[in-house]
């Protein structure tokens, strides 16, 4: 037999196959999707989510407010899963580029 016939033989068959299986995959009923639901948990009485939103409406200013800070602390002890407790010190501290004198040109 010749090469030439044998490939144009096995690429008529494939294309077969192929176009075979597209039209029993299109036949197939779709199932029905679920609707999407996501749900949001608000509580009610905790005053941290408005508090947070306020600071980040306030840009670096935030950073010199003690009831930012308190804030931001409030949410990574409650995000790490730390116990109430003492405070770290790192948390009571004001930035270090509060405090940074500024540079003078020489």
């Amino acid at each position: 037999m010749d090469t030439k016939l044998f490939a144009r033989i096995a690429a008529g068959a494939f294309v077969a196959v192929a176009l075979t299986m597209t039209v029993l995959t299109l036949r197939e009923e779709r199932a029905v999707p679920l609707p999407e639901m996501v749900t949001v948990w608000e509580p009610d009485g905790d005053p941290l989510p408005q508090q947070l939103k306020a600071c980040a409406a306030m840009g670096e200013l935030a950073l010199s407010s003690p009831d930012c800070r308190a804030a931001w602390a409030e949410k990574r002890r409650r995000f790490l899963g730390i116990d109430g407790g003492e405070p770290s010190p790192a948390t009571q501290a004001e930035p270090p580029h509060l405090h940074q004198a500024p540079l003078q040109d020489q």
